[in-house]
């Protein structure tokens, strides 16, 4: 955690700021450690361990605006440090519209804890990370001539924050995570040589998931054997929980004020309208407890709230930090989503698989773009052909292209499986009508 003397130094470094040519300062600061374990068929690979602290702080001098970090935070280097800040700031072309939020915008605190921090990650030993590492590999490694390697992983981190701003914001957060994953690869037909992968990951280390992991990794590659490609044309589309985020990412980016400012963004001008079918719901719930990406204020110290993104397709808000407010003459709203969750259905993979006569279903995105001004987008794709409810043939070098808001609004289910360790609960998700390309 952030020491009492530490944020005494933030404190001072703020002041020296103010008391050196700054009219206003934020000062961040961030102390954290991390650990990985990465084995090769049940062997220790590659091992990774580091603790660090680092300071940030953003300088306003005379309508100019600069951003600087050290890890370095001996007193003595601090004020050169800030000085020739300050002193490079001052070469900066002006920019009127840079300024903290303003301070009835704070987090204000007396909130609940979020529970994002496990009191145990200290007692976690080296021998027990590796142990689990092995142990999924275990799961696989040597059970079948087709295995070529077996690759799992451990690893956790915890991390602090403290944030303070000239005109009166304090805040603190604290959170931890661990993750495990395990990737196959297996022979296949010729020279192909296919691999999938999992992974489980959770704040808690008690939480982790930590079975079965291999294996899913195993199952998933199997069914990749024989992968081809299928007749080009119109298929029902349907996406897994572990690559769905790949289609709501481009439709968040779109929402950003550094978008729309540059008008480099498809949902300019869209906020109350339709741009994706009544399926369509999504909110921002930054203050579940005990669930990644929670937070009570953002990068500013702006304080966070519920937010309905998405409202059975009408677009609701945009992401728009101080800076990009105040370019637009707009009211600003908060910089970034924190928690992502998407309205669900009542069926899960396997079901909304079943209810598709002539389909795909997507298990992986192999590359691809989107474009940020009209939303046109081409992404390379594998998964399996779907006829009549039941998965046949193996899927792969397809494309499919299309628009965002041709795409979205195309939307006719969504699952009931969204992955709950993630900050982005989208579950399986089912378009109609979308263009694959193949034969």
């Amino acid at each position: 955690m952030i020491s009492d003397s530490n944020k005494k130094l933030a404190q001072w470094a703020m002041d020296f700021a103010l008391k050196n040519g700054c009219q206003a300062a934020r000062v961040n600061l961030n102390s954290g450690s991390n650990s990985s374990f990465e084995l090769r068929d049940a062997k220790m690979d590659k091992l990774q361990q580091a603790s660090e602290n680092g300071l940030s702080i953003t300088l306003f001098v005379n309508n100019r605006y600069g951003s600087f970090s050290t890890n370095r935070l001996d007193k003595k280097e601090l004020e050169r440090f800030i000085t020739n800040g300050i002193e490079s700031t001052k070469y900066l072309a002006e920019d009127a519209f840079r300024s903290l939020p303003d301070s009835s915008r704070y987090y204000k605190g007396g909130a609940p804890d979020l529970q994002m921090l496990d009191g145990k990650f200290d007692s976690v030993q080296p021998d027990e990370k590796v142990g689990l590492a092995r142990a999924i590999a275990e799961e696989v490694y040597g059970t079948d001539k087709r295995i070529i390697s077996v690759e799992s992983s451990y690893s956790d981190g915890v991390n602090f924050g403290y944030l303070l701003a000239s005109n009166g914001f304090e805040g603190e957060t604290q959170n931890s995570w661990y993750s495990l994953s395990a990737s196959v690869s297996v022979k296949g037909e010729g020279e192909a040589r296919p691999s999938s992968y999992w992974y489980e990951s959770s704040l808690f280390f008690d939480k982790l998931i930590r079975n079965d992991i291999g294996k899913k990794a195993f199952e998933r590659v199997l069914r990749k054997l024989g992968q081809t490609k299928v007749k080009s044309g119109k298929y029902t589309m349907v996406v897994d929980p572990l690559n769905s985020g790949r289609l709501v990412s481009p439709m968040i980016q779109a929402l950003y004020g550094s978008a729309l400012q540059q008008k480099n963004s498809f949902m300019l001008n869209k906020l109350g309208t339709q741009v994706a079918a009544a399926k369509m719901t999504l909110t921002d719930e930054p203050h579940l407890p005990q669930a990644s990406g929670a937070r009570y204020f953002d990068n500013e110290g702006v304080a966070t709230q519920r937010r309905a993104i998405f409202e059975n397709g009408v677009l609701n808000t945009y992401f728009i930090d101080t800076y990009n407010a105040k370019k637009m003459n707009v009211e600003p709203t908060i910089s970034s989503p924190s928690l992502l969750v998407m309205k669900t259905g009542s069926k899960d993979l396997d079901g909304l698989t079943a209810g598709v006569s002539n389909g795909i279903l997507v298990t992986g995105f192999n590359g691809g773009n989107c474009n940020s001004s009209t939303g046109d987008f081409s992404y390379g794709i594998e998964g399996f052909l779907i006829e009549n409810g039941k998965l046949t043939v193996p899927v792969s070098e397809m494309n499919i292209t299309g628009n965002m808001l041709s795409l979205w609004n195309s939307l006719v289910e969504t699952g009931n499986d969204p992955r709950l360790s993630s900050s982005w609960r989208i579950p399986s998700l089912v378009f109609d009508g979308v263009d694959f390309s193949g034969l």
